[in-house]
């Protein structure tokens, strides 16, 4: 009985975070949602903070930037490449291709300690600590930069569909 309850909140809160908002032409316009680390770097993140005890700030992205595709399909649901490897400074623009809405969340117990707060900074408009916002339309795009994380390993997923299988392993230099 609990558990029914508890994934009927969830149903509840996850589609509610779907829809609503204000309809005016500028949100029916096609343009896709770009949300990047750069563009929010003095902005504090919207519908989250970061974890208690946090100061870190946003740092821009000073090398390149490295496209993953989000795609759920007949093949199944996965990220494109899964495995990624990038240098201090770097950024990852993740892009909606299709089978949305995707996001990006990363494990706060597989990225290297003391990295979380960093990290969390570097994710403009996060909706929980280490967790992007949904990417609903094809073509929308989310970056996160990597510029002041440790090196290490960082392993990532897709909140809607973790449990299809759609992760993956950023390794920073």
């Amino acid at each position: 009985m609990l558990r029914n309850k508890l994934v009927l909140a969830a149903s509840v809160m996850a589609l509610g975070a779907c829809g609503g908002g204000d309809k005016t032409a500028d949100n029916n316009a096609a343009k896709p949602a770009d949300t990047t680390a750069a563009a929010t770097a003095t902005a504090a993140p919207a519908g989250g903070a970061a974890p208690a005890g946090a100061t870190a700030a946003a740092a821009p992205i000073t090398g390149k930037t490295v496209e993953v595709k989000m795609i759920g399909d007949a093949q199944g649901y996965r990220f494109d490449p899964a495995t990624i490897t990038v240098k201090v400074g770097d950024g990852i623009k993740f892009t909606n291709v299709t089978g949305g809405p995707h996001n990006v969340t990363f494990f706060a117990d597989s990225i290297p300690a003391g990295a979380s707060a960093a990290l969390n900074a570097n994710m403009p408009n996060t909706t929980s600590p280490l967790t992007g916002p949904l990417l609903i339309n094809a073509n929308d795009t989310y970056t996160v930069s990597f510029a002041g994380l440790k090196a290490g390993t960082y392993h990532f997923y897709c909140t809607p569909h973790l449990a299809l299988g759609m992760k993956g392993v950023i390794t920073v230099q």
